[in-house]
């Protein structure tokens, strides 16, 4: 978390790790998950309820949760070790954590990066996701995805 590659998407350390210690302890519903890369830990990808998010408040820092159904989830991907970047494994572990929910019975999976990190949204693009909206406030701009279900299911068998 301290890498200047998450550090330039994610907040300061301790907080982000605060959230996931309450992902852990089951106060936050999202569901973290570890990624490993040929047996060793290369990432960190979580699923979250935009119903949840809502309910908690945290639409106040993305009003733009109401446009989609309540029923959707979210997913946030970062790859730990910054020579791991740009060799497609963000797009494979994306397809995989995705089967993983489709399986589950998600029908709609959106991704919101910062429309600046060109590097991500190419990797969201590759793994099935569309742009649909953009949420612009005081400091960047929110790029809104969802999983086109339909060509992901076609091309993932």
């Amino acid at each position: 978390m301290e890498s200047p590659h998450m550090r330039e998407w994610w907040g300061e350390p301790e907080t982000e790790l605060g959230y996931i210690r309450d992902m852990v302890e089951g106060r936050d519903t999202t569901r973290p998950f570890i990624f490993h890369v040929d047996g060793e830990p290369a990432g960190y990808i979580q699923v979250w309820s935009i119903g949840d998010a809502i309910a908690g408040g945290y639409d106040d820092k993305a009003p733009w949760l109401h446009g989609a159904t309540p029923d959707a989830v979210g997913v946030d991907l970062s790859i730990g070790n910054p020579d791991q970047l740009s060799r497609g494994i963000g797009t494979e572990v994306l397809r995989n954590f995705l089967a993983m929910l489709v399986e589950e019975g998600h029908e709609t999976i959106i991704i919101d990066p910062d429309e600046a990190n060109r590097r991500a949204v190419r990797a969201y693009e590759k793994a099935g996701f569309v742009a649909y909206d953009r949420h612009v406030d005081d400091d960047s701009v929110t790029l809104l995805m969802k999983l086109d279900l339909k060509r992901f299911k076609e091309t993932t068998g």
